[in-house]
């Protein structure tokens, strides 16, 4: 393949070639040079002008991923037929469930290999999720009487860090056993606000989604 013109065209040809290498020998044993030699001829220079790492190659892969989550996100924050309640829940039914949640499972990133990564989830769970989304969702449910809280700023940091960070076993390299613990202290945490906005269905998920991400730690051990 002759270089592209179009920078735009050549990032998504690299992240298109990375995303399958990352899907199919995960990303730890997934190197530049693998990257490279899929890439059809383009050089090592046409990486590096547009990444500077493998690292920042995995951000633009996982940006990619998530777009379509913020997507859901602001489907979900804008339906007018929802009260703030109902908004919470399905949110977190259609997050746990999409599809592309099993891709990103798969690829299982070491976070404490990669900070880079991690302080990218952070940021973006802070300073995007939690404002952006949650917190429109819990101003409209004090509104509408379903969620009642004095720190609507704080309640909305809290969910999404727990439930992005906490219980997001990559990070913590959580068990099957661990990962439902977890889930079951955070649908206590929810009632505690009187939200009741989890159920046995997430659960199942969840689990599987552990175990997606054990297994594809292990794959090549």
């Amino acid at each position: 393949m002759a270089r592209n013109k179009h920078p735009e065209e050549t990032v998504n040809f690299i992240l298109n070639v990375a995303f399958r290498l990352f899907m199919e020998k995960g990303y730890e044993y997934t190197s530049v040079q693998d990257i490279i030699d899929h890439l059809d001829g383009l050089s090592k220079g046409a990486i590096y002008h547009h990444f500077k790492s493998k690292e920042d190659i995995l951000v633009a892969v996982t940006e990619r991923m998530t777009e379509q989550s913020n997507q859901m996100l602001a489907r979900i924050r804008d339906r007018s037929d929802l009260s703030g309640r109902d908004k919470l829940k399905a949110i977190f039914k259609e997050s746990i469930n999409r599809p592309v949640q099993n891709d990103i499972f798969t690829v299982a990133p070491n976070f404490h290999k990669n900070p880079k990564l991690l302080f990218s989830l952070l940021h973006d769970t802070v300073e995007e999720a939690a404002p952006n989304y949650i917190l429109p969702i819990i101003r409209q449910g004090i509104t509408d009487g379903t969620i009642e809280t004095d720190y609507p700023e704080q309640l909305a940091e809290l969910i999404i860090l727990v439930a992005n960070v906490w219980m997001n076993p990559m990070i913590f390299d959580s068990s099957e056993e661990e990962s439902y613990g977890k889930f079951r202290i955070f649908e206590r945490m929810l009632r505690g606000f009187g939200l009741d906005i989890v159920d046995e269905e997430m659960l199942e998920r969840l689990q599987e989604l552990t175990s997606i991400y054990q297994k594809n730690k292990y794959k090549y051990m």
